[in-house]
């Protein structure tokens, strides 16, 4: 170690080498980036961002700090309940946990929540009563309670939590510290009451009126986001934005038509894939999941792994049903999107499809979308798979954050497009919005701090507005006013 040069030459000697060439890989890279330049509309969406973080979106720490007790007073109940029922030293160990259920006969490869769901179908009582209580000790999402009051500022409010450009292949934001994008779902219909309770300290009406705790404050970590005295949020989000976005991208006549409508488009969907009218809770009303399913799933390509991912063990069908069924979604769907990528790799040239511009510029295969900016694959190949089939591989950074060759095909750059354009629209949406608190977003949803005199028509309205690029292009905002964050 060394505090100055004098205190030991050599080393100071290497520190310098070693921060000369950091220095001129910088100056490398800069040169290589001047060569495509950040946009300035680019910048200006970064200020918004920054702006957004800036302003920050005020927690209930009090109600936050009363949640943690609770869920810690009810741990200290169920920790010695587990230890009793298993033997087991620390029975909130997955490990441990594991081996129990092997002496009972069950081999559990994981212990997440739809594992345990499915050992749940068949296990015996005993078995059940203890995954549920294993359930509850170490449900993780009650944590978020914690990382609320480490990320919160002195004057309340939990700032910095979005991060421009996050998700590399679309442009998408990604969630820091709170990560608003990764909270559970609100389904009990008294979250003010129950919110009342526990900042209250009224636990026991908690404790005894509900089995699970834990899911309960899971349930109400939203609640936990709360708009200053006088104000209010309003919540809005785009209905059905990805199936809207790529309809319009692959000029879907019928699908447009659905939306210009105000049909239900899983509704349509299904109407499409089985040639009978399908209503959601009326005639063929069966068929609307089949047709949503589809929808979800095969819009990027999918096959029947990528329906039963969205949920199509639920519908009880076969393997040959879900094959039959990705058929008649794709002979219901002939204009989707054919990415011309191959070639303008294969060619290092340019071509245009559509709303779609592909090209080949210094190393880096480009898509820019209709609004101008560009996806960007470094170092691209076409190359071959062990199957034999044609993938594109670029250069990126992979799961465990190391740089390495990353794969993607036709079906996927549609998905990075068609979330590009979506990521796009919400901008546009939060750029018209500037004047207003926008407090937070979480994927296609912004919420905006404000007067009690602002309505929920009038944000809706604005975020319903298409920008010049996107002509055709059919937007709906659904939105509601909440006195503390939630889920309608």
């Amino acid at each position: 170690l060394f505090h100055d040069k004098s205190d030991s030459p050599k080393d100071w000697k290497k520190f310098v080498e070693y921060n000369r060439r950091d220095v001129e890989a910088e100056l490398k890279i800069q040169h290589y980036l001047s060569e495509i330049p950040v946009p300035d509309f680019i910048w200006e969406e970064f200020y918004i961002d920054q702006r957004i973080n800036d302003k920050g979106i005020l927690v209930d720490t009090e109600y936050a700090v009363k949640a943690l007790e609770l869920d810690s007073n009810v741990k200290k109940e169920l920790f010695p309940k587990l230890i009793a029922l298993t033997n087991l030293e620390n029975p909130n160990s997955p490990a441990q946990m594991k081996e129990w259920l092997m002496y009972h006969g069950i081999e559990a490869d994981s212990l997440d929540k739809k594992s345990i769901q499915k050992i749940l179908e068949t296990a015996p009582d005993n078995v059940k009563e203890v995954l549920r209580l294993y359930q509850q000790l170490s449900k993780s999402s009650v944590k978020k309670y914690d990382t609320m009051l480490h990320a919160v500022c002195m004057d309340g409010r939990a700032r910095g939590m979005f991060s421009f450009y996050g998700a590399n292949r679309t442009g998408r934001f990604a969630g820091r510290l709170i990560q608003l994008q990764n909270l559970p779902q609100n389904h009990l219909d008294n979250l003010a009451e129950l919110k009342g309770f526990i900042k209250d300290g009224n636990f026991d009406a908690i404790i005894n009126n509900y089995d699970d705790v834990s899911d309960v404050l899971s349930q109400l970590i939203r609640t936990a986001f709360v708009p200053p005295e006088g104000k209010k949020f309003v919540v809005a989000d785009f209905s059905a934005i990805e199936a809207r976005v790529i309809s319009w991208l692959a000029d879907e006549k019928w699908r447009l038509q659905a939306f210009a409508n105000g049909e239900d488009i899983y509704c349509a969907s299904a109407s499409k894939m089985f040639g009978v009218p399908v209503e959601k809770n009326g005639i063929n009303g069966h068929l609307r999941q089949k047709g949503k399913i589809a929808e979800l799933a095969c819009g990027y390509g999918g096959s029947i792994g990528a329906i039963k991912a969205m949920g199509g063990t639920e519908l009880k069908l076969s393997d040959d049903e879900l094959y039959s069924l990705v058929d008649d979604w794709r002979k219901s769907s002939p204009n989707d999107v054919q990415l011309v990528a191959e070639k303008v790799i294969t060619d290092k040239g340019s071509m245009t499809l559509d709303r779609l511009k592909f090209s080949y510029e210094s190393g880096i295969f480009f898509i820019e979308l209709p609004s101008g900016r560009r996806l960007a694959y470094v170092r691209p190949k076409v190359e071959k798979n062990n199957d034999g089939k044609h993938i594109i591989t670029y250069e990126g950074v992979d799961g465990s954050k190391k740089w390495s060759r990353l794969e993607t095909y036709g079906a996927k750059l549609v998905e990075n497009i068609t979330q590009g354009v979506a990521r796009d629209l919400l901008m546009y949406s939060m750029a018209t919005m500037k004047n207003m608190n926008i407090v937070a977003h979480v994927h296609d949803e912004v919420i905006i701090e404000c007067g009690k005199d602002t309505t929920v028509e009038y944000v809706c309205g604005l975020m319903e507005q298409t920008p010049e690029w996107a002509d055709g292009l059919l937007l709906r905002a659904d939105g509601y006013e909440c006195e503390f964050y939630m889920k309608q």
